[in-house]
């Protein structure tokens, strides 16, 4: 019996992945089949989503709002695709773009207008991300010129982040409890594991 999973990301907790879920549960996906990653694209750790991968077998449906949830950039969405589609054997369904369901139209011609409307949908998605992108840049900079200072202070690592780091590797607590421990997002727990990591 197949099962449908729902994926939805943000790039932030400050963000709300609301509107994605609803549109998911209104779908059908289970509450329970639903994984959310709140994680910004500069860094994208996803384990919500690597989760899920792990769990998809051959005939399940994968369902995502919006192609760019797949990725940030062309070459992965294409790469997330194949992934999901091809390796794993799942069907996939994006709400916002009804011809992309590889549970339709599995015949040549309609595997065929499927990908070429996907690479389609996914350059559409980088460069809409780039021009988004070149704005904020410019933003920033006009603004800066006018003296306004941006971003938040890092947040100080705390006393005990060797110590959980330790717990981690050796496989004793999950990336989410780790943060927890800490007080901060599984994501910001990643993001220091990796620093971490990179300079030992």
């Amino acid at each position: 019996m197949f099962k449908i999973y729902g994926y939805a990301r943000v790039s932030s907790k400050e963000q709300n992945a609301r509107r994605q879920i609803t549109a998911l549960q209104n779908f059908g996906v289970p509450s329970g089949n639903i994984f959310t990653d709140y994680c910004s694209g500069r860094d994208f750790i996803r384990p919500a989503f690597q989760k899920l991968l792990n769990l998809l077998r051959p005939e399940d449906i994968f369902v995502v709002k919006s192609i760019d949830r797949l990725g940030r950039n062309y070459a992965e969405i294409i790469e997330q695709w194949r992934n999901i589609s091809k390796i794993k054997g799942a069907a996939i369904v994006v709400l916002d773009n009804p011809i992309l369901d590889t549970r339709r139209n599995k015949d040549i011609l309609g595997t065929l207008v499927s990908d070429l409307i996907l690479q389609i949908m996914s350059a559409f998605a980088q460069i809409e991300r780039d021009f988004i992108k070149q704005r904020q840049a410019e933003g920033i900079a006009a603004a800066k010129a006018n003296g306004v200072k941006f971003g938040r202070a890092p947040l100080p690592i705390p006393d005990n982040f060797f110590e959980v780091l330790q717990q981690w590797k050796a496989g004793k607590i999950s990336a989410r409890a780790a943060g927890k421990l800490l007080n901060v997002s599984h994501c910001t727990f990643l993001k220091w594991a990796k620093s971490a990591l990179d300079n030992t």
